[in-house]
């Protein structure tokens, strides 16, 4: 998020608001809802919306995957972030807007809809940590979280007065709920910001953001948190990897743990973006306890994890169950659970890499190991006691026999990722077959491997093995560096190389393109799906990153050739998702935008490459990324596209003159005319596309 705009909402107090919801008034909305651009370009194909359920999990994931094919792509490939503007629109290039405004901002946006805005989960206020702290000062929780806020704010440079009120910040995140708003969005003006623009009210100020609590479904499930859990620890990752001065907000890379020492130097890339960076951590911080602490089961009952490093599978399974289904104590402000019923118990391999890859991740940003070189000195910084706990030391060394329980960030969530990890090798490796199985009942293993759940095991295994052999994380996971060689690295690349030769031996049909999945005794499925050819990829893409052994990156050229000759439609400008169908959920989506950044970076054509086929010149795949947003993601028309809504920062600014609805003249709506009387959150909707 640009760091100059935020410095435009100026100060709104904090006070008793911070924390609680409020009513919204109940007005229809009427603004612009003709694109200008649909009607001069009215296409003969249809992206309508086939389901306004909010998938928590998929949509998560998808903006993950945004995220990463967003600005990182385009600064990997030389191109200069700060000449990004959302008010010049595809300048420089239209690929740059697309992936470094749209994709990048959008995955942004929709994180902050889910954990500051929409109360789709349990309130923090009632999390661990914040009672823990409430307990040792002889508070309220409410006091105590406010207190906690107002800490992190000075750890940034942060205006205590500019912190948003009304935030509804989540401990942990419901499966799913209705992104409708349940009254009239807040869009008077709060404050004047370049030229004939103003700052809204419900930028500064989230009361009137909120999602409908009684159609919300109440479920806790690993792939939902999971999937939020990875958008915060990416996030988090960017906005707390470096320092800045506090009288100039310049960033600062950072040499040593020490650099914040000065009078000068803050937490942070930015002031801004350092307070966001720290709502995500303290929110991670208590969700990682909170599940560490009883959304385990052991076969009988839920129950709470022990130390990760001396967890050991084969003396009775502790894992991580599907749904738990959560009822409420009353408070619609600041919901906590009376109560929690397990409703299934099954280990699904969704779940377990949606919640390995984030743990990874977060693992990576807060090691404290000393023998790992490659963390940032912020990130050291960060965990050196002020704001956060430093782990015990005896949870640092090369022993596992002298672990301790703790409730520091690393700690706690070493636990957990350790836990899933061994539970995913024990529980879903299929030691005979070489490959992980999609489900496991808690007692046998299932026989079905699904292609696009194996291949993103791989990936998700790649992240974990360079987080726990010290390599770099996050936006820089595609970096070379030295690893420290540990047993648990060494068993996730043995399990890589299973998984993608399995991909590549019993999964590739006769036509090229990867089959939908397997029944272990009875071999592949005839049928093919786009979902399949992208799980293959990002599976034999990884594979080849954590061994850089050139037949998988081959494979995946090969799969990605017949991918985009055998079901990208021309007409459309987008992919066939199965037999003469095109229906995108949210996994597919982030899926192609994943597969279109590893072919990017990792599969297009060089000179030692014996075939060059045209699919694979970089050209033809950016050409594919921006006509794929524009017909699937922002759709031909207001009411079309996957992308339900949007506002300033891809280009929908508030106007003092004229109407308001689509100021960018754009086929995204502002999200108080998007979808419904009073509008609709920006995220993502499935659709079914038809000529």
């Amino acid at each position: 998020m640009d760091k100059n705009t935020w410095k435009k909402i100026v100060s709104v107090s904090m006070a008793g608001s911070l924390l609680f919801a409020a009513g919204c008034t109940k007005e229809s909305v009427k603004e612009e809802s003709i694109s200008p651009k649909a009607a001069e370009n009215k296409k003969d194909y249809s992206v309508k919306v086939t389901d306004y359920n909010f998938d928590t999990a998929a949509n998560m994931f998808a903006y993950a995957e945004f995220e990463l094919s967003g600005e990182p792509l385009l600064e990997g490939l030389g191109v200069d972030l700060d000449i990004l503007d959302p008010k010049e629109v595809d300048q420089p290039a239209k690929f740059d807007y697309t992936a470094g405004i749209e994709a990048y901002e959008y995955s942004e946006e929709a994180m902050y809809e889910v954990t500051e805005k929409s109360g789709l989960g349990l309130h923090l206020i009632n999390g661990p940590i914040v009672s823990l702290l409430a307990k040792t000062k002889n508070q309220e929780n409410h006091e105590a979280l406010a207190e906690r806020y107002y800490e992190l704010a000075d750890a940034v440079g942060y205006p205590r007065e500019e912190i948003f009120s009304n935030m509804f910040p989540t401990l942990i995140e419901y499966s799913k709920g209705d992104p409708h708003y349940v009254g009239k969005v807040d869009t008077e003006e709060y404050a004047s910001g370049d030229g004939d623009t103003y700052v809204p009210n419900y930028q500064v100020n989230f009361k009137s953001l909120r999602w409908d609590r009684e159609k919300m479904d109440k479920v806790l499930n690993p792939a939902a948190y999971g999937g939020t859990f990875l958008k915060q620890a990416l996030w988090a990752g960017d906005f707390l990897g470096g320092f800045h001065t506090i009288d100039k907000d310049e960033e600062l890379e950072g040499e040593t743990p020490n650099d914040d020492k000065d009078e000068n130097v803050a937490l942070g890339v930015s002031s801004p973006d350092g307070m966001q960076g720290m709502f995500l951590v303290e929110g991670i911080w208590n969700k990682l306890n909170y599940i560490k602490q009883g959304l385990f089961y052991n076969g009988k009952e839920l129950t709470s994890a022990g130390i990760g490093s001396q967890y050991d599978p084969s003396q009775g399974f502790v894992y991580l169950p599907h749904k738990i289904e959560v009822e409420e104590d009353g408070n619609d402000m600041m919901p906590n659970a009376k109560s929690m019923k397990l409703t299934d118990s099954r280990s699904l391999l969704n779940d377990q890499w949606l919640m390995l890859w984030p743990a990874a991740e977060f693992y990576g940003m807060t090691d404290q190991r000393a023998e790992n070189p490659n963390v940032a000195p912020s990130f050291r910084a960060l965990l050196d006691g002020n704001p956060y706990p430093s782990a015990p030391k005896d949870n640092l060394d090369k022993e596992n026999q002298n672990d301790v329980e703790s409730t520091d960030p690393y700690s706690v969530n070493k636990d957990v990722l350790l836990h899933v990890f061994k539970n995913m090798d024990a529980m879903h490796f299929n030691n005979d077959e070489g490959t992980f199985v999609t489900e496991h009942d808690g007692s046998k293993q299932g026989n079905y491997v699904d292609t696009f759940q194996a291949g993103y095991t791989i990936e998700s295994l790649r992240i974990f093995q360079r987080a726990i052999d010290g390599l770099p994380v996050g936006y820089a996971s595609g970096e070379s560096a030295e690893g420290l060689g540990t047993e648990e690295g060494k068993r996730a690349i043995e399990l890589i190389k299973s998984q993608a030769d399995f991909i590549m031996n019993e999964l590739i049909m006769e036509n090229g393109l990867a089959a939908k999945g397997y029944t272990i005794g009875q071999g592949a499925d005839n049928e093919e799906s786009l979902q399949a050819q992208l799980g293959a990829l990002r599976g034999l893409t990884g594979a080849y990153l954590a061994t850089k052994d050139e037949k998988y990156r081959e494979a995946a050229r090969n799969i990605y050739a017949a991918m985009d000759e055998k079901l990208w439609d021309q007409d459309v400008k987008a992919y066939k998702t199965g037999k003469e169908e095109m229906k995108y959920d949210a996994y597919t989506a982030g899926g192609v935008a994943a597969v279109f950044r590893v072919a990017i970076n990792n599969l297009s054509n060089n000179e030692s490459d014996k075939e060059q086929p045209e699919a694979l010149e970089i050209d033809t795949i950016t050409s594919r990324y921006t006509e794929f947003f524009d017909s699937v993601i922002d759709g031909p028309s207001l009411e079309e596209g996957m992308q339900a809504s949007e506002f300033w920062d891809t280009g929908d600014f508030y106007l003092k003159k004229g109407k308001l609805g689509n100021t960018d003249k754009d086929n995204v709506p502002q999200i108080q005319a998007g979808h419904g009387k009073y509008g609709i959150s920006p995220v993502l909707l499935p659709v079914e596309i038809k000529k």
